[in-house]
């Protein structure tokens, strides 16, 4: 059912299973089940979704416009709110953001056509044995239970990362429409990170210091399931790096946050981005910013898609508290430990990622 092909020490481990979509595809057609590898006999999601649906207008939206108004008055308000989404929540809804809409609606139209091509012609961009990037990889977390998922997983920024062998030339628009799009969300990012660091009160050389020009984007595609409830689209997990921006493609939820203990669903509002705190701004922030455990799930009756851009320190930026961050009668409270970025990845990769336990590692000996 699996097969282990290659595995990448550097990034975890990479194995070839056969596609989700072409599962789903044969078990529509009354061709077979769905592999146990994949069902989880002890979720049922159907219970949280009831849960979920209270609290997602709580959320909070942030207006990129405000954050960035030379009105005083108006960009000190908004970025209070960035603030306390930070603190309490890891995740907020990011509008006005300044991507044409148009633009959305083409990336996501680009990406749905690349996702209905036959499994044949998508395979042309298939990983390299032990490689990351391409079509249909998959980062091995669980041995016993595998993701209700599809990925086209690309390097986008900085410029001398791509690997064009990678990028789909059908439909035809798709390289220069990521592009375009790649470019905005370097944009975002940049003028988001300004704005959290003088909220942080950090000066501009601290901030182009810790935040590299990486960009990762993982765009997934999650088919309908006839089980549901019973498999998951993305495991949970906190994200690795600095900050994450989703694009939600369409109206399908599926994202859930953990807070309080439930699983909180995200509502899918058009062309908003989704923006989440990672576990290395957690640590830098000495947990006065905080990540936030989530997982995806799926559909019975509908695709699901997204697009979302991870972004990591400077290879040689050392990950703990920051000095600035800390008043002189916190000087010794360090919350976290301090280590170089190569080894604290090795060290999130040395044991079975499970929500946010990996973080525990992490922790400063008291």
């Amino acid at each position: 059912m699996a097969q282990v092909v290659s595995r990448n020490e550097s990034w975890g481990k990479s194995i070839r299973v056969e596609k989700v979509q072409a599962l789903a595809d044969m078990i529509g057609g009354g061709g077979g089940e769905i592999p146990e590898i994949y069902i989880r006999p002890e979720l049922d999601v159907g219970l949280t979704d009831q849960e979920a649906a209270i609290d997602d207008h709580n959320l909070p939206v942030i207006h990129m416009n405000r954050l960035l108004d030379p009105s005083f008055s108006v960009s000190t308000e908004e970025s209070a709110k960035l603030d306390y989404a930070c603190k309490e929540w890891g995740f907020f809804q990011l509008v006005n953001h300044g991507i044409d809409g148009e633009l959305i609606d083409k990336m996501e139209g680009d990406l749905k056509e690349f996702f209905k091509l036959p499994l044949e012609e998508k395979e042309l961009f298939a990983p390299l044995p032990g490689g990351l990037q391409g079509y249909g990889q998959k980062l091995l977390v669980n041995e016993e239970k595998l993701e209700w998922h599809d990925l086209l997983f690309l390097i986008t920024q900085p410029l001398d990362d791509r690997n064009m062998k990678f990028w789909p030339t059908n439909p035809p628009t798709f390289r220069s429409t990521l592009e375009r799009f790649s470019l905005e969300l370097k944009r975002v990012l940049k003028s988001l990170f300004e704005v959290i660091g003088m909220k942080l009160g950090l000066k501009p050389e601290v901030i182009s210091r810790v935040l590299s020009e990486y960009q990762g984007l993982r765009m997934h595609y999650y088919p309908p399931c006839p089980k549901a409830s019973k498999v998951l689209g993305l495991n949970p997990h906190s994200d690795v790096g600095i900050l994450t921006l989703l694009l939600q493609v369409g109206d399908v939820q599926g994202l859930q946050i953990k807070k309080n203990g439930k699983w909180l669903s995200v509502e899918a509002i058009q062309h908003a981005l989704v923006v989440n705190v990672g576990d290395v701004l957690e640590i830098l922030t000495n947990g006065k910013y905080i990540s936030v455990e989530h997982r995806v799930t799926v559909t019975n009756k509908k695709e699901r898609l997204s697009i979302a851009a991870h972004h990591r320190p400077k290879p040689d930026c050392m990950v703990g508290p920051l000095q600035e961050m800390l008043h002189e009668e916190e000087e010794h409270n360090y919350n976290y430990k301090t280590m170089s970025y190569d080894e604290y990845i090795q060290l999130y990769l040395s044991g079975k990622v499970e929500g946010k336990s990996h973080m525990n590692s992490m922790r400063a000996n008291k």
